[in-house]
């Protein structure tokens, strides 16, 4: 059974493309569990690892994670709509799997880094099943209000390095909420369920302002809330909002994004 959450906030309205059963319906979900802040995790990665965002023209690179003194938690951010637990293991979550149609937009590559935190070391956190879903460029979620589709949602497995890659496209916008991925990380012991922890991050304003002057973006109004308007946002510390946005790098295709976060899975 879809298990769907409304989120909270103190935006406005979720879209009108949501139906008054759907908005009945769905409860909302408070901050569950903990994430590790981006911004302190880049401490922890080796090599030297950068991530930049495209507008400073440096590139984005990754490392596996390993100990350092700045592992840090901070607070998780709500679930947001809608988590469903489709069960999808797939790195390219840009088709519905029932009809092959692949969502329109720019690609977008993801890596997660993640990392188990422990007396304050990171080591990669190997086995972690990782979901990511967001809206399409119109800002609509699949597998709502009726919808059997399942666009733009997926999971992988971290690997020996606690590394997850996706590759999706931009996400969209709708009426009160700034632009974001949602995702959940959980840990299994056989089918039992051991650990669970969920968030979202976010986008630069000024990249996405540019990205939405393109196809198919540009066909919509201008959105109506960017992050210094954002409930979810404004409730991260500053040091958190820098975690928690995406820092991207250009590509030929479009473009790609890390992710570094650590839990403290006990």
């Amino acid at each position: 059974m879809s298990n769907k959450f409304l989120e909270t906030s103190s935006a406005s309205p979720a879209r009108a493309r949501l139906s008054r059963r759907d908005l009945l319906g769905f409860a909302a979900k408070g901050a569950a569990s903990v994430v590790l802040s981006q911004s302190v995790l880049l401490a922890c990665a080796a090599g030297a690892a950068s991530a930049t965002d495209t507008s400073s023209g440096t590139t984005t690179t990754t490392g596996t994670t390993t100990t350092g003194a700045s592992c840090v938690l901070t607070a998780a951010l709500t679930e947001g709509p809608f988590f469903v637990d489709e069960k999808l293991n797939r790195s390219d979550i840009r088709t519905d799997p029932a009809s092959g149609v692949v969502s329109a937009g720019i690609p977008l590559a993801l890596t997660f880094n993640v990392s188990r935190v422990a007396n304050s070391a990171c080591t990669p956190l190997t086995g972690a099943y990782l979901d990511v879903w967001h809206c399409d460029s119109t800002g609509t979620y699949s597998d709502v209000s009726g919808s059997s589709m399942k666009f733009l949602r997926g999971y992988q497995i971290t690997d020996a390095d606690g590394v997850a890659a996706f590759t999706t496209i931009y996400p969209g916008w709708y009426s009160g909420r700034a632009v974001h991925i949602h995702f959940k990380l959980r840990l299994y012991a056989g089918s039992s369920k051991t650990y669970e922890f969920t968030s979202q991050f976010f986008f630069e304003d000024t990249l996405t302002d540019s990205v939405y002057t393109q196809t198919p973006y540009n066909s919509r109004g201008s959105r109506n809330t960017r992050n210094a308007s954002d409930g979810i946002y404004n409730s991260l510390s500053a040091n958190d909002k820098v975690g928690l946005t995406l820092q991207t790098s250009k590509t030929a295709e479009g473009y790609a994004g890390v992710i570094n976060l650590g839990v403290n899975v006990g």
